[in-house]
């Protein structure tokens, strides 16, 4: 299923998606029009932790009521929200190889373009990208984000107004569920309730000085809206294998990357085995792949532009569409 947070008549709900990702239909309304009102259509959180009984009422309600066309409602005409618009917790890896090589050299050029240091950018864009460090293939890397900052598909981004270079990642993760602690990968995708798509909206200037300081990203990441995610989340049995999904990141239309999410140093499953010691993990929350490979501007040396609408596609799961404006544009 593809399950959707959307907003009407000034209520969130949720949704399945259906119809070749056109058509969303509500469950609770569903749910009341048989006159059994259920709870965990209440928010996607309680859709989480009610666990398979309620996918599996959601699964029955479609089967029974998707022909009344009253309940559906054209995904263009209403107002898709993140899948979970407050997730319990975020989190956000470094799992693909060539991002983790690329990146520390993207932001020593954008320190040299600051400064304007014609002979350093030449002298590194001659260095070999070397060897992958140790500790990435040691143990998953991760850091912790803003749950509070996260927004949907199709909304504008606002650009902070700290930063000059804005720049976009294409990810994808998880939302979680079940709660456990001390979870084996044997047993992890017990506890993955859903794929979706992440854009890891990053402010590259400000994150290069925290990163100085070997702390953080903070400010280079956490800003109103800066996290993004959707356009809905899609549970496992219509994922298949994730590991082998297409991934393309467009900007105004023009293709800037393309990737497959294969190559992840430790699976989504390891990365719960490793958070989960002496840790619980709780259901609801977002774990992200980390940048695939060529996945940014940063690695590209190509970063956006005011107005600027970028789209992240991953394969089974859809199309991130989002909006950048500068606040003093």
């Amino acid at each position: 299923m593809k399950l959707a947070t959307f907003r009407t008549d000034g209520r969130d709900r949720v949704g399945l998606i259906h119809g070749r990702d056109r058509q969303i239909f509500d469950l609770a309304a569903a749910a009341e029009r048989v006159g059994n009102g259920n709870p965990a259509f209440a928010s996607m959180l309680a859709l989480i932790d009610a666990g398979e009984a309620a996918l599996d009422a959601a699964r029955t309600l479609f089967d029974k009521q998707a022909g009344d066309a009253s309940l559906s409602r054209d995904v263009a005409d209403i107002e898709i929200l993140a899948p979970v618009p407050e997730p319990r917790q975020m989190r956000d890896g470094m799992s693909f190889p060539l991002h983790i090589l690329q990146a520390p050299r993207g932001q020593r050029k954008l320190a040299a373009r600051a400064k304007n240091d014609i002979a350093e950018l030449e002298r590194i864009d001659a260095e070999p990208l070397g060897e992958l460090p140790e500790i990435y293939r040691r143990q998953p890397i991760y850091y912790i984000t803003n749950r509070f900052s996260v927004r949907g598909t199709n909304t504008t981004v606002k650009w902070p107004r700290y930063s000059k270079v804005m720049d976009y990642e294409l990810e994808f993760g998880i939302i979680t569920k079940n709660k456990g602690k001390d979870i084996p990968a044997t047993k992890a995708k017990d506890h993955i309730f859903g794929y979706t798509i992440f854009n890891d909206f990053s402010a590259r200037d400000a994150q290069r000085i925290e990163m100085e300081g070997r702390l953080g990203p903070a400010k280079g990441k956490s800003f109103d809206g800066g996290n993004v995610m959707g356009p809905w989340t899609v549970t496992p049995d219509e994922i298949g294998d994730p590991y082998r999904l297409k991934m393309e990141a467009r900007v105004n239309g023009e293709t800037r990357s393309q990737g497959v999410s294969d190559g992840m140093l430790f699976r989504f499953e390891e990365i719960i085995a490793h958070v989960s010691q002496d840790e619980t993990l709780m259901p609801g929350e977002f774990i992200g792949s980390g940048t695939v490979g060529n996945g940014c501007g940063l690695e590209l040396g190509w970063y956006l532009e005011h107005g600027d609408t970028i789209e992240l596609e991953v394969e089974k799961i859809g199309v991130l569409r989002n909006r950048v404006e500068r606040q003093d544009a």
